[in-house]
Formats: structure tokens, sequence, C-alpha cells
């Protein structure tokens, strides 16, 4: 299941040079489609596709926004050398999925946040002692990296388990990638090893319900190793 090019577009906000998109913004747009397109036919998540007509110094090529009760997929992609170097020693052929696999990512952000569940743990989930540091500003640091590790591995296997469904024959790719792209340093707010390696093989998604359930049943043993 995918969307055309014109469709596509038909998701963009309204934004500068959205309707001529680059060489680049085609390609992950066109690569990303049947997430999108799953999103919005049979779950009906309210994204809209944002195109941002230059990149700011800290932006990601592409990110998940909230606002308005509506998902923002904004793609930072002009001026922002990251576009190209995220796939930097992936060959051609084996691109597309990664960029589908990141587009689910996203999307498993916006499903967060569209059921209520952004930063919400799983029902009789008790969060262990946090570590006790110096001052209020580094505790409030620390939980915040914390909250975001927990999201971001919510969506890595989202990502998974999304890839386990659509192009199953390349889920080691899929793996083998986020492994070697996920920080191994403890307390990252990106580190979400304890997560991944739950998931090394495929056949731990159930495929009787959504990537987005799937993940959530994982996400709950990721949650345990990650106290530890």
């Amino acid at each position: 299941m995918k969307l055309s090019l014109p469709i596509l577009l038909s998701f963009c906000a309204a934004s500068a040079g959205a309707a001529q998109l680059t060489e680049t913004e085609t390609r992950w747009l066109q690569a990303g489609s049947p997430v999108l397109a799953y999103a919005k036919q049979e779950l009906n998540l309210p994204i809209d596709i944002v195109v941002q007509p230059q990149a700011g110094p800290n932006d990601v090529p592409l990110a998940m926004g909230f606002a308005d009760g509506r998902c923002k997929l904004v793609f930072s992609m002009r001026g922002n050398p990251q576009a190209e170097e995220v796939l930097n020693g992936v060959p051609a052929a084996q691109q597309k999925v990664l960029i589908e696999a990141m587009t689910a990512h996203e999307v498993g952000h916006c499903w967060r946040q569209a059921h209520g569940s952004w930063h919400a743990l799983p029902a009789g989930f008790v969060e262990g002692p946090q570590e006790q540091l110096d001052s209020p500003e580094l505790q409030a640091l620390s939980k915040a990296m914390r909250d975001t590790r927990r999201e971001e591995a919510f969506s890595d296997l989202v990502a998974l388990a999304w890839t386990q469904r659509a192009n199953a024959g390349q889920y080691r790719q899929v793996h083998a990638w986020l492994m070697q792209v996920r920080q191994p340093v403890a307390h990252s707010s990106h580190n979400t090893r304890a997560w991944l390696q739950l998931a090394a093989d495929g056949s731990v998604f159930d495929s009787e319900h959504n990537p987005f359930e799937q993940a959530r049943a994982l996400w709950g043993k990721g949650l345990l190793k990650d106290e530890q």
C-alpha cells in the first residue's frame, strides 16, 4: 500500500516551497509512503507533513512534532548535511528500507501522542528509585533524558515491528543498523539497546496485532531491563 506523490503532497501543511520538493525530500517521502498510508487509512492518525524551507542548525532531517491535536512530520533537509550523512555507508539499494523504518519510528511517536500515552508507563509498572544527583537541575535533566530514551525505544520497536510486517527479509539489516546508530552510552537519551536486544529476531513480534500494539508489549519488558 503506497501513496502517490500528488496524494503525498496533499499531506503537506502550507510551507514555503513545499510543492516543489527536492530530490532528497521526494525520495524520503516515497520510501516512507507505505507507513504513511497505513497510518492514515488503517489507524486514522492525524498526520500533516511539513517541509521546512531551510533547516536550522540543530534540526534532524526527519522529526515528529505535535500541535493542535495533530502530528507534524517535519522534513528539515534543505541545507542539512545530516540528510545524506545519516545513510553514509549504506548501499543505495538498501536505503529505502531504512528510510521506511525511520518513518515508522516517527509515526510511533505520533501514535503515542494521539493516544495520550506520551511519557506514560504501562499499567502496573512500578518505577524504581531514580538516581539522586547533586542539584535539582541535574535531577530534572536526568529524568528528561530517561523519558526521552523510553519514547525513542518505543518508536525503535515500532520501526522493527513494521519492518517485520512489511519487509521481513530485511529485518536483520534494519536491526543491525539501529544497533549501530544507537549510542552505547549509559543514561543516553537515545541508548535504546536494552530494547533492541529483545528484538534481535523479528519473530518476537505477534503478527495478529498492529505494529504499535506489538511494540507496546515488548516495550514493557525493555523497561525492566533499563531499570537494572
